[in-house]
């Protein structure tokens, strides 16, 4: 290099050696911020961590102690627990209606109040009850009445029975008298010693005494008649009494109904009637609900019933009571399904088929105390459990027994397919010498 150029080299732009600094300083921080990355990308992973790895083998462990104790427990007793949500409280309640029909006078009873056995409850106008009433008790003592003076009549053709007979006996004893005279004197008076004219007067003496016992007799018969008529007369009246009867006893029952009572213990609910009300025989008036009865019925799928037996424990829960568990037993199962007793059951027989899972109605009968009582009322929904592992001997028992039914179809088969086989072989040797 030459000394005219030396100069020239010392003698740069300000500016371009700015730019070179600065150009270096951006090398330097570029070069400083890979070095930070590069220590970033370095940190330890947390596995590496002790205390991180610890807690995760701890976390394994419960999670596979809890998969094996679910397991065990579906195993031993969770796969005989039948569960369903379709299930509600109910109870046999009794509907309280009238026997008579009339205006009501008095409701005794207020809504949702406990009632006992026999309590009354409304109270109907008796007034046109009891008309009825006292008109059977007349029409009662008309017939008695009249079968006393039938019963005096009768004594009355009684005597006069006694007295025509009397007089038939006098009839028949003159006539009889007169006969004999005319025996004695016809045969005078064939012989002139007597005249035939005192003949015929006694004659006519011996018919008039005979006409007399005829008609004495015909009274006597006649009375006799009259008796028989009487004693119809009376049993006529006897019927039309026991018939008053029927109807005074009948009014009596409507007296003591226009009454209405409770016939069970119970809570009224739904009470329809009201004062002034006209009510009709079996008008509903309202209902009582035995608290004591309440019961559980529970629909369960026809895939969970065949382990279910009267008697198994069950336990549910309702929502009306928070954490609290209830008891009760299974107590019948109902002889179809519900939509078997449904107002239009299903007719499958034509048309497009899709099964559908059925339900079948599980009654429980509930085991709770009287302060429970209290809060389980119809109507409830229930979640209720049912433990069938009582059942799985039988269980292992339908198996067998379809085994052994299956074994049988089989050798009644090999037995068939093996006569069959011998009576080829039979006719093949006849038919060969047929030929």
């Amino acid at each position: 290099m030459s000394d005219d150029e030396t100069p020239r080299k010392d003698h740069q732009p300000q500016g371009d050696r700015h730019q070179g600094d600065d150009k270096r300083q951006g090398d330097k921080k570029r070069t400083e911020n890979g070095d930070e990355d590069g220590k970033e990308e370095k940190k330890p992973s947390p596995l590496a961590n002790p205390r991180v790895r610890i807690g995760l083998i701890i976390a394994a462990v419960v999670i596979v102690a809890a998969l094996i104790a679910w397991g065990i427990y579906y195993w031993t007793t969770g796969q005989y627990e039948q569960e369903t949500n379709d299930a509600y409280l109910q109870a046999d309640m009794v509907t309280v209606a009238p026997k008579v029909g009339g205006y009501v006078e008095q409701v005794l009873v207020e809504d949702n109040q406990l009632v006992e056995p026999g309590q009354p409850l409304v109270k109907i106008d008796e007034r046109e009850t009891k008309a009825r009433h006292d008109q059977a008790v007349a029409q009662v003592a008309q017939g008695k009445a009249a079968i006393v003076e039938y019963q005096a009549q009768i004594r009355r053709q009684e005597a006069e029975i006694v007295r025509a007979q009397a007089q038939l006996a006098g009839a028949r004893s003159t006539a009889l008298y007169a006969q004999r005279q005319v025996d004695r004197y016809t045969p005078l008076a064939a012989s002139g010693a007597q005249t035939a004219e005192q003949l015929d007067q006694m004659r006519q003496t011996r018919d008039q005494a005979r006409a007399e016992a005829a008609a004495d007799e015909a009274q006597v018969e006649s009375a006799r008649r009259q008796i028989d008529v009487l004693n119809a007369q009376i049993q006529s009246a006897q019927a039309q009494v026991e018939q008053a009867q029927a109807q005074v006893d009948q009014a009596d029952v409507d007296l003591r109904s226009t009454l209405v009572r409770s016939s069970i213990r119970g809570r009224v609910g739904d009470r329809t009637v009201r004062v002034g009300q006209y009510v009709q025989t079996g008008t509903r008036l309202m209902s009582i609900v035995p608290l004591e009865g309440v019961y559980l019925v529970a629909n369960y799928k026809e895939t969970q019933i065949g382990l279910m037996r009267i008697g198994q424990p069950a336990t549910f829960t309702i929502d009306a009571v928070s954490g609290g568990e209830f008891h009760g037993t299974v107590d019948s199962f109902a002889p179809g399904t519900g939509a078997q007793f449904a107002l239009l059951p299903p007719q499958n027989a034509t048309g497009n088929f899709t099964k559908i899972v059925q339900r079948v109605p599980v009654r429980i009968r509930i085991e709770a105390g009287p302060e429970a009582r209290k809060v389980l009322v119809p109507g409830l929904s229930v979640i209720v459990t049912i433990d069938t592992i009582g059942a799985k001997e039988e269980q292992r028992r339908i198996k067998e027994e379809a085994k052994r039914t299956e074994e049988r179809r089989q050798r009644e088969h090999d037995d068939a397919v093996q006569r069959n086989r011998e009576a080829e072989k039979t006719n093949q040797p006849q038919n060969g010498a047929g030929k």
